[in-house]
């Protein structure tokens, strides 16, 4: 790869931010962190009052994490409750524990059923008192990678691609950590962005189990999701 080529690979491996597994230990997917944020965002945006500031996700505690049922990728965090750290600020209108309390409430339901994450927490800060709400902003970036096309049906790795975009809420698969499907030693590894209107623990199940049939010798299998709705 050309100098210019792996900066900018290096670059996109980045900005995904942690691997934080979609899910449980049995589900075999993982969620880039920055689309979750881009999704979290989203719905910070319709808690009137507050302004969201930086937000991180990690494990609640990764002493009792656990061990995935299949080989996860690269980096990728163990499978295990999650914590979502934010800073915000609010307006005096309401009492600042309601305004917490709405914020809180709305990125819960967002990463649980919007997403499929399983959240331990949510440990909200406020950094500022504003004097009027906040203007919604447009947060969202570029979020799955490079788009791959819809393959034919001929090697293991065109079956697994070609099942994997038959799937409903699969917008397309993504390049990111390299090849959108990864082969080795009986294992399978896809990478893929969804639509914004399909939970991506869903549709990250149901790929698993289209390229597990797809292929011959019943390998594992495991989905990383890098991008929502883009």
């Amino acid at each position: 790869m050309a100098p210019d080529g792996w900066t900018q690979a290096v670059r996109e491996r980045l900005g995904l931010g942690r691997l934080l597994p979609l899910g449980g230990a049995g589900d075999g997917a993982w969620l880039a962190e920055r689309a979750a944020v881009t999704v979290l965002r989203g719905a910070a945006e319709g808690v009137t009052g507050v302004g969201l500031g930086t937000l991180r996700i990690a494990l609640n505690d990764p002493r009792s994490a656990g061990t995935s049922a299949v080989p996860p990728p690269p980096s990728a965090l163990p499978p295990g409750p999650l914590r979502i750290e934010a800073d915000f600020d609010a307006t005096a209108d309401e009492p600042l524990p309601q305004a917490a309390g709405r914020l809180r409430e709305a990125l819960l339901a967002s990463a649980s059923d919007g997403l499929g994450l399983v959240i331990a927490e949510v440990h909200l800060r406020v950094t500022d008192l504003l004097d009027a709400a906040p203007v919604s902003k447009d947060a969202t970036g570029p979020t799955g990678g490079n788009g791959a096309g819809r393959p034919g049906p001929d090697g293991p790795r065109e079956r697994a691609a070609a099942a994997a975009v038959s799937v409903p809420g699969v917008l397309r698969l993504t390049s990111t950590l390299g090849t959108p499907v990864h082969l080795a030693d009986g294992h399978v590894r896809v990478e893929l962005a969804t639509a914004a209107d399909h939970r991506a623990l869903d549709v990250a199940l149901a790929v698993r189990a289209a390229v597990a049939k797809s292929q011959d010798g019943h390998p594992t299998v495991a989905v990383l999701v890098t991008g929502i709705g883009q």
